[in-house]
């Protein structure tokens, strides 16, 4: 199981070179950063966890900041904690994705999500309603752009005709829903647990990307057999947990129920603090020892 870590990365915390240096130096094995691009002052959509972290506001663009930490680092793995795939034009997403893939020798995580914020989607001009077969069509367009031959997407909300467009990803084609080739970095879908969820990843992703652990010896069965319903290869499922307060008893819990990855919560904070943090998170990258690479 591998032990990777996440933190909302501001203009006021450590920096991504220093931060991702450190992870390396220490033996985890992968960054991965959440996305905002901006939280409207007037907001009546309640923030799942409570009260709404101030560093959400000021979060830098993940895929800049992973650039960053990719020139710094040869092994790291990394990743996005997630991408609002409707709040982005999917062609132009389609390009930066494979260009830091790319530049980072294939080292590239897509951790997607439909989002929470219905202000901050109405920005970018999303239906709430819809959000859910926006960002399919997105990623089909997405998948389209990455195959190794020109290819046509027609969906509802989005199409792209076939194209010639490099680089591309660098993770090999695999088996999607009925046998249908997944083109594109490994891509883990954030949500919680259900039966629409599960259907999706199946169907267009490569595993799942909850937030903490709760409810996963029930909810993982119903993922792998919506899995398996969808004619994918057992062994390519992935699963990765976000946010995770780790203890020892945790980890080993996680081992025993198969999970792939568990990704740390760091503060918000500077980077003293923050290293002060991973020296004391190390432990764990030990006891839990990689059972090969994601890539």
């Amino acid at each position: 199981m591998r032990v990777a870590a996440t933190i909302y990365l501001t203009d006021q915390t450590i920096s991504p070179t220093a931060l991702a240096r450190g992870l390396e130096q220490r033996g985890f094995a992968g960054l991965y950063l959440p996305e905002h691009s901006h939280i409207p002052v007037a907001r009546e959509t309640p923030y799942p966890g409570g009260e709404l972290p101030p560093e959400c506001a000021r979060m830098l663009n993940p895929f800049v900041a992973l650039a960053q930490a990719a020139a710094v680092t040869r092994s790291l793995s990394l990743g996005t904690n997630i991408t609002l795939v409707g709040q982005h034009d999917p062609i132009d997403l389609a390009k930066q994705i494979a260009t830091l893939d790319h530049l980072s020798g294939g080292r590239f995580t897509l951790g997607i999500g439909y989002g929470w914020n219905r202000e901050e989607a109405a920005d970018h001009g999303v239906h709430w309603p819809t959000r859910r077969a926006l960002v399919r069509d997105r990623m089909a367009v997405m998948r389209a752009l990455w195959a190794d031959q020109p290819t046509t997407y027609e969906g509802e909300f989005a199409s792209v005709r076939a194209s010639e467009v490099h680089p591309k990803p660098q993770l090999a084609p695999r088996a999607g829903k009925n046998g249908q080739l997944l083109h594109g970095p490994r891509t883990l879908i954030g949500g919680a647990a259900g039966p629409k969820l599960f259907a999706h990843i199946a169907e267009y992703a490569d595993g799942w990307l909850p937030i903490g652990g709760a409810g996963l010896r029930d909810s993982l069965p119903a993922l792998r057999q919506a899995w398996a319903d969808a004619g994918r290869p057992p062994g390519d499922l992935y699963v990765a947990l976000s946010a995770v307060e780790p203890t020892e008893g945790k980890l080993a819990h996680y081992a025993d129920l198969g999970i792939d990855e568990v990704i740390v919560q760091l503060p918000a904070r500077g980077e003293a603090d923050v290293l002060e943090v991973l020296d004391g998170f190390q432990r764990y990258v030990h006891l839990t020892p990689a059972i090969g690479n994601q890539h």
